[in-house]
């Protein structure tokens, strides 16, 4: 794609690298066939390919984002699933990313909309003000009929009832048992440690099970990831330094093997902080070092010797490949394989490809296009009648269980549970 960026406006290094990603795109249109939101609306502003030019025309032109980008980019779920698809490795992720952080800070929004992005912020990556906020929801839940289309799901998707704080999930050292394969730090997270303590959990059992000593570091805690999405680049950026920072100690005082993430959403937002901070002349080196050895629970599961102990019957469990998992990490063998080598018969899901609807807040922020996406996951997911439904993120879990009365757990769960471990809630032995 030919550009005509100013010089100056090349001077700012996030304008000079999306220059080089815009410069990539040929056009081609192959990203059209697998983006969710091309295939619900039909129209070329809800592609890849369409979102290029409206993002390359604010940028170019070093313009304020007007409502038709904001509203088309917004609708963006950054599934990557265009990125698996372009034969021209055109980096969106980043593009799009760059393009919500200039909207953000550019384009005045609707009171409404504002205030409930500003809401998801500050409440999410706050883990005891999101529990005050779950109790208040469940309270409210009788009311979801008389609010406003837009307000429904905050209601809608919140449980009736969130699990009481985990030990797992405070700062600590968790010894492995035996011989000590590895050290690594766990990646605890924000919103899953109010919603599903039990992956946390699973998660210790699992590697300490096996050898791997797991550290819970002080001062470490959410990713930035959903702040990030939504253009706060200020905030998520704060949460990813102290982030790199708590590891950083780790990394220098007992040493760690890898950052363990069990959130693919998390993973694919650390596995960037090398380039996220890649201008930061303080940072640039410790992030580089944190992005270099993290990785995925199941790539870490593939490298250990899972022994079955023959508790967990051969159930049929649907694998549903996460978008952050497969399009943002590129990791689609390592769980299908954890998931086999321990008993499990993993069957495909027809159009495994496509997301899910959850996307972080996208599920609340464009329910519409979610709910659509979500009916069409669980049709397919249905289609292979399994006995269960295995994820590798939260979002995409709690989006999948509304549509369905399968159980819908962790892959690690399954894992753990396999090798040792407890059975998952609501299984059948």
């Amino acid at each position: 794609m030919q550009t005509h960026f100013s010089l100056t406006a090349l001077a700012d290094p996030d304008t000079a690298s999306c220059e080089k990603i815009l410069r990539a795109c040929v056009h081609c249109g192959f990203c059209n066939a697998t983006c969710p939101t091309f295939l619900l609306t039909g129209d070329e502003l809800d592609s890849p390919r369409g979102r290029i030019y409206l993002i390359k025309e604010m940028l170019e032109n070093d313009r304020a984002a007007d409502a038709r980008t904001a509203r088309h980019v917004d609708r963006c779920l950054s599934c990557l699933s265009c990125m698996t698809t372009c034969p021209s490795s055109v980096h969106y992720m980043h593009l799009v990313d760059h393009a919500r952080a200039h909207i953000e800070k550019t384009y005045r929004r609707p009171f409404a909309d504002r205030a409930l992005r500003a809401l998801l912020a500050f409440v999410l990556t706050r883990p005891a003000l999101f529990r005050l906020a779950l109790r208040a929801a469940a309270r409210m839940k009788p009311l979801a009929g008389h609010l406003r289309a837009s307000l429904r799901p905050l209601l809608t998707l919140a449980p009736d009832q969130a699990p009481a704080p985990s030990e797992v999930d405070r700062p600590q050292v968790f010894p492995a048992s035996g011989r000590q394969r590895m050290r690594v730090a766990l990646l605890n997270g924000c919103v899953q440690t109010v919603l599903d303590t039990r992956i946390n959990e699973a998660t210790v059992r699992l590697l300490t099970r096996h050898g791997v000593e797991v550290v819970v570091a002080q001062g470490a805690g959410c990713c930035g990831a959903l702040p990030h999405h939504l253009g706060k680049a200020a905030q998520s950026h704060a949460l990813a330094r102290r982030n790199i920072e708590a590891w950083t100690r780790e990394i220098e005082s007992g040493g760690l093997d890898h950052i363990v993430i069990n959130t693919s959403g998390c993973g694919t937002s650390v596995k960037d902080y090398g380039f996220m901070f890649r201008n930061d002349a303080a940072l640039a080196q410790k992030a580089a070092r944190v992005s270099a050895i993290a990785c995925d629970v199941s790539e870490l599961a593939d490298k250990l010797p899972l022994a079955p102990t023959g508790a967990a019957p051969p159930l049929r469990v649907a694998y549903h490949a996460a978008c952050s998992l497969q399009h943002g990490q590129k990791i689609t063998r390592e769980p299908v394989a954890a998931l086999a080598r321990v008993g499990f018969e993993v069957r495909a899901v027809p159009e495994g490809h496509i997301c899910c609807g959850s996307a972080g807040t996208y599920n609340l922020l464009q329910p519409e296009l979610a709910d659509a996406l979500r009916a069409r996951k669980v049709a397919n997911i249905e289609s292979v009648q399994p006995h269960a439904i295995a994820a590798g993120n939260l979002g995409c879990m709690a989006q999948i269980r509304v549509g369905t009365s399968i159980p819908v757990v962790h892959t690690v769960e399954l894992l753990d549970w396999a090798t040792g471990g407890r059975r998952p809630e609501g299984l059948v032995a």
